[in-house]
């Protein structure tokens, strides 16, 4: 492994996390045209993983500190006996991540090996990439939403956190499944777009941990800190980049143009596996 590769796994990461095209599915093509096995360089994925999670505390930090010290005051409010209070925006907003996160977290622990399986065939992360498209395309079709916070309820957390567990499949977007999902919700493309960053947390977190333990044991090979450090941080920039971009394109509702990539990429990607 070279610190020229490490950036461009980190590029890569940091691009597709949260750009709707799936970063799995790029990863791990990009992995094979590096002829850089997965096993090989597990450690470094989770640093990339780590990577991207930075970039949503710095684009979203004050939300996040809000949503924190909200949790933090409901937890003393019933401690003092003064009940479950959902009394503002941000504390609500924290109870929901929470619930989207079960299923999604359930998904990826049951659904483990089968998930894990798919990332061995190009074809299906070509298919996949398709299904993204498509989902990206409709979700376009759906007139912005007009609900807010106020308006959000413990199914709409619950269904979103599904689409999110789908994602797991790599060609399967997450930050497009979770957008496609909030949207077709009703809810409006800013409170989308935020929450589907805001729910990658707990996510890509709890990801983090889970291979943690692999990671260590596989070791860090021929890696060096320098080249770590390296991935980390193009990792970081890209994903702060990709936010940024994301949520623009949203406000401009051209969400649509990422579908005709994903439908170039994925049809590639098929066509290629089954001429071979």
């Amino acid at each position: 492994m070279t610190i020229f590769k490490a950036i461009l796994l980190g590029i890569v990461q940091g691009l597709t996390e949260f750009l709707p095209v799936s970063s799995s599915g790029h990863l791990s093509v990009a992995q094979h045209l590096l002829n850089t096995p997965e096993d090989k360089i597990l450690f470094l994925t989770v640093m990339l993983h780590l990577g991207t999670l930075i970039s949503v505390f710095f684009v979203y930090s004050s939300d996040i500190f809000l949503i924190c010290k909200e949790f933090i005051l409901m937890i003393f409010d019933v401690f003092k006996g003064k009940g479950f209070k959902i009394n503002n925006d941000h504390r609500k907003l924290g109870i929901l991540i929470i619930i989207a996160t079960i299923p999604t977290g359930l998904m990826g622990i049951f659904l483990k090996d089968i998930f894990e399986g798919f990332y061995r065939s190009q074809l299906i992360i070509g298919f996949s990439l398709i299904i993204t498209g498509t989902l990206l395309w409709t979700a376009e079709r759906v007139h912005s939403g007009k609900r807010n916070i106020k308006q959000m309820n413990w199914v709409d957390a619950v269904i979103v956190g599904l689409f999110q567990g789908f994602a797991i499949t790599p060609g399967i977007s997450r930050s497009g499944s979770t957008i496609v999902g909030s949207l077709f919700r009703g809810f409006n493309k800013e409170l989308a777009t935020k929450f589907s960053f805001l729910i990658s947390i707990p996510s890509i977190g709890g990801a983090v941990l889970l291979e943690a333990k692999d990671a260590i044991a596989h070791g860090t090979g021929d890696m060096t800190f320098s080249i770590l450090l390296a991935g980390i941080f193009a990792s970081f920039i890209a994903g702060v980049l990709a936010i940024r971009t994301l949520i623009n394109f949203i406000k401009k509702e051209k969400l649509y143009y990422f579908s005709y990539y994903t439908w170039t990429i994925g049809s590639a990607i098929v066509i290629l596996n089954l001429i071979r």
